[in-house]
């Protein structure tokens, strides 16, 4: 806009004797309005720009959780991370219900892809999606899965016991654990355990070929409409740190 409002002073051959008489204050003058309307311009560009690039509740933070998690009032050397509404879009929509668990504070929330993340398809999705991500480089990762109940069972509301028993659960959802395939054989430990009300299915696997690492520690437990996977993953390196670690991460989830 400042190029099309000055041509006529200078490239106008017609204008060429108004332009010789203009004074330094009037060319002053013509500049700063200029730079002012590309401030105003620029500003109602990035405007939109800003409110697009700052993450929402839902979104990772790229900053320590122990930052802004409080910590957890079973053991203070851990934070509790407590799901609520704005986390996720499932959560919103009452997909899942708020879930919880310990994470050392020195872990860092990570970005799930839109196309993993569930976003796109609620409030009815046909397939698993991932709910939130959290790692750290030299001891894991974890991530929640909610799977709808109706890819499990027909049967409305049904509870973990009603869907089969660990094994049959883990044939279904352990790709989602591996974050390829899952082969029976990869299955060291299976338990059932019981927190009040709820069932939980956990397991222990050795997964040499999984993309997720070559330890995977999981739980899952059925309310409401969906199932949901809590999985810890470690290399073998991050495995020998902190086995006890994503244990007691493991142990602290619940629904």
């Amino acid at each position: 806009m400042a190029t099309a409002s000055l041509t006529p002073i200078f490239s106008s051959p017609l204008k060429t004797s108004r332009a010789t008489t203009l004074t330094t204050t009037t060319l002053d003058q013509h500049r700063n309005q200029a730079v002012l309307r590309r401030q105003i311009l620029k500003g109602l560009v990035l405007s939109p720009l800003i409110l697009i690039k700052a993450p929402p509740s839902s979104e990772a933070r790229e900053i320590e959780v122990g930052s802004y998690l409080p910590p957890s009032p079973t053991d203070p050397s851990f934070v509790l991370f407590k799901a609520s509404p704005k986390d996720t879009p499932a959560l919103r929509a009452g997909n899942v219900q708020p879930y919880q668990f310990i994470l050392p504070p020195s872990w860092k929330q990570t970005r799930v892809a839109n196309i993993l993340s569930g976003n796109y398809c609620q409030p009815k999705c046909a397939e698993p999606w991932v709910e939130v991500k959290f790692e750290d480089e030299k001891q894991g990762k974890v991530q929640v899965v909610a799977s709808p109940l109706v890819r499990l069972t027909n049967k409305p509301n049904a509870t973990i016991e009603e869907i089969g028993n660990p094994e049959k659960l883990i044939a279904s959802l352990g790709p989602f654990v591996t974050g390829n395939s899952y082969d029976p054989d990869e299955l060291l430990e299976t338990k059932i355990e019981k927190l009040g009300d709820q069932t939980y299915y956990k397991y222990m696997l050795e997964t040499p070929f999984a993309l997720t690492g070559t330890h995977n520690l999981a739980k899952a437990t059925a309310k409401g409409s969906t199932v949901v996977l809590f999985v810890a993953s470690a290399n073998d390196k991050q495995w020998q740190a902190s086995e006890k670690t994503l244990k007691a991460i493991l142990d602290s989830f619940q629904i």
